[in-house]
């Protein structure tokens, strides 16, 4: 399976990705990249759609906190939706569910948006 990352559109205040595939050492740079390019356009609310991703490793979630780390350095944060399955145990094992904020179902993060 292959890995894309597109850009949805702005949803409830931040800039939304829409992931789908496997997240993995060789797909990271990808998203570290459409990341980089939010930031540097300004976006510091950034939402990653997680419904079509179907796998994520180790690699793929130190992208989650390295964009959500830039993204608090800019007063703003990353939030991941969607997910499920795999992904969805991954970040409830690795507690990222909570460092990000994860809500299975939430489209609007600014809900939640951290101080």
């Amino acid at each position: 399976m292959t890995f894309s990352v597109r850009y949805a559109g702005r949803d409830g205040g931040s800039a939304c990705l829409r992931l789908a595939g496997e997240l993995d050492l060789s797909t990271a740079p990808e998203l570290t990249a459409a990341i980089d390019r939010l930031s540097e356009a300004g976006e510091s609310r950034v939402l990653l759609d997680l419904t079509d991703l179907t796998f994520c490793d180790s690699t793929g979630m130190a992208v989650f906190v390295r964009g959500d780390n830039r993204a608090a350095a800019e007063g703003g944060w990353l939030r991941v939706t969607g997910a499920s399955g795999r992904v969805e145990r991954v970040l409830q094992v690795t507690g990222l569910a909570d460092v990000l904020r994860y809500e299975p179902d939430t489209l609007d993060p600014a809900s939640h948006s951290a101080p």
